[in-house]
C-alpha cells in the first residue's frame, strides 16, 4: 500500500530545528493571557523563549504546533531539535531542554535523574503524539506487501534474507516476489522508535525475536541510518530495502507501506484510524498527572493496526522555573487541544482518543 502524500506536508520545512519566532495578533499581551487569531479558538498567550528537543518522530507535529502558536501569539520563540528520544531526555536531566520528547517513558535509573530537575516535584509524561509505525519497503513491482510479526522479526534478525524467501511467500501467496537481497534498515541513533519496534517484535514474535527491547539497535547485520528521514530516506534510494518509520516520515517518502498482522490474524492497512483502534484499548499506567500508557501490540481488536507508539512530553509535574511555567503550560495547552489535536490526522499521526486528550490537558492545566 502506497501512502498519499498530504498537501500539507510540502509546505513544511523538516530542519534539523524547528525555530519560530512570533508574531502576533496581540503584541502586547501580557504573560498567561489568552489571544486569538481569526478563526482559531483562543490560545494561552505567554512571552520567552522555550528550548526543546527530543523524538524526531513528533517532528512534523512540532513543526506545525509551534507554526500555529506563534500565529496566535506574540513575543515567543520556541526552538525544537529532532535529536532522539535518548539525546532528548539526556538534555531534559541536564538541564538544556525546557522539556522532552520521548517515544518511549523514563527508565528507572532515568526517573530520579529527571526528578532531580524538578524543584520539589517530579518529571511526568504526558502523551502528546500517537505515532503508528509503518513498515516500509522498495521493492519494485511488489505493492501490497503483507508480513506477519514473525516474518518481520526474522527479516530484522537476518534469518530471511531474499524477498522470495518462504516465509514472505507465505504470507503473500499471489504475489511474484524476487529474488532480490533484502537490505535491512535500522536506526543508528537510541530511538524511542526503535524501542517501540522491538518491543512489539518482543511481544509478538519472541521466537524469531531474541534481542530483546531496547532504544539502541541490537540485531547484527543490517544497516543503520539516523533519525527517521534518514531510514525513510536509506529506503528509498536502495532496491529491495526495508525498515521502520513513523507513519508521516512513510507519507512524505511516498514510500510503499507493508500490511501487518494483527491479534486477530488480520493483514491490515495503516492508516490513522486503524493506529487508533489499537490505542483505544490501550491502558495509563502511571499515577495522577503522570500519564504513561502501556499499548497492547497483540490487539486483537477487528481492523486494529498492531505497531504504534506513543510520543510523551516529559516536563516536570511541580518545580518549573517560575519563567518558563506560562509559556510551557501555554504551549503544551494549546497540542493538547482539540485545535492542536486535529492537525495530526493530515500530517501522518493519528489524534489521541478525547477520553486520552482531556487528561492530558488537564495535566498541563495543573503544571506548576
Amino acid at each position: 500500500m502506497k501512502l498519499q502524500r498530504h498537501g500539507i506536508l510540502a509546505g513544511i520545512a523538516l530542519t534539523a530545528v524547528v525555530a519560530l519566532s512570533a508574531c502576533g495578533s496581540d503584541n502586547n499581551a501580557p504573560s498567561g493571557t489568552s489571544s486569538s487569531a481569526s478563526g482559531s479558538a483562543a490560545a494561552n498567550c505567554a512571552t520567552g523563549t522555550l528550548n526543546a528537543q527530543g523524538s524526531s518522530a513528533q517532528k512534523n507535529a512540532m513543526a506545525e504546533w509551534i507554526k500555529a502558536y506563534q500565529q496566535q501569539c506574540s513575543g515567543v520563540t520556541i526552538n525544537y531539535e529532532p535529536s532522539g528520544s535518548g539525546a532528548g531526555i539526556q538534555a531534559f536531566i541536564a538541564g538544556t531542554a525546557d522539556f522532552a520528547g520521548s517515544d518511549s517513558a523514563l527508565k528507572d535509573d532515568e526517573q530520579p535523574k529527571a526528578d532531580a530537575k524538578c524543584v520539589g516535584g517530579k518529571a511526568i509524561h504526558l502523551p502528546m503524539v500517537i505515532g503508528p509505525i509503518a513498515v516500509v519497503y522498495n521493492v519494485p513491482g511488489v505493492d501490497n506487501l503483507q508480513l506477519k510479526p514473525a516474518t518481520i522479526a526474522q527479516i530484522f534478525a537476518g534469518k530471511v534474507t531474499k524477498w522470495d524467501d518462504a516465509a514472505i511467500k507465505a504470507d503473500n501467496p499471489s504475489a511474484k516476489l524476487p529474488a532480490t537481497p533484502i537490505q535491512a534498515v535500522h536506526r543508528s541513533d537510541e530511538s524511542g522508535t526503535t524501542d517501540n519496534f522491538t518491543n512489539f517484535l518482543t511481544k509478538t514474535a519472541e521466537k524469531d525475536w531474541t534481542f530483546g527491547k531496547s532504544k539502541a539497535w541490537k540485531a547484527p547485520g543490517g544497516s543503520g541510518a539516523k533519525g527517521s528521514d534518514g531510514v525513510a530516506s536509506a529506503v528509498k534510494q536502495a532496491n529491495g530495502a526495508i525498515g521502520y518509520v513513523e507513519m508521516s516520515f512513510a507519507d512524505n517518502s511516498g514510500l510503499n507501506s507493508a500490511k501487518v498482522g494483527n491479534g486477530a490474524g488480520e493483514f491490515v492497512e495503516l492508516t490513522p484510524e486503524s493506529a487508533g483502534k489499537t490505542i483505544a484499548g490501550a491502558t495509563v499506567t502511571g499515577e495522577g498527572d503522570d500519564l504513561k500508557m502501556s499499548v497492547d501490540y497483540s490487539t486483537k481488536e477487528a481492523g486494529a493496526y498492531p505497531i504504534v507508539l506513543v510520543t510523551y512530553e516529559i516536563v516536570c509535574g511541580k518545580g518549573l522555573a517560575a519563567d518558563k511555567l506560562p509559556l510551557v503550560k501555554g504551549f503544551l495547552g494549546y497540542a493538547a487541544s482539540t485545535d492542536g489535536q486535529s492537525t495530526l490526522t493530515e500530517l501522518g499521526y493519528a489524534p489521541l482518543p478525547d477520553s486520552v486528550r482531556a487528561k492530558v490537558e488537564t495535566a498541563v492545566k495543573n503544571l506548576s
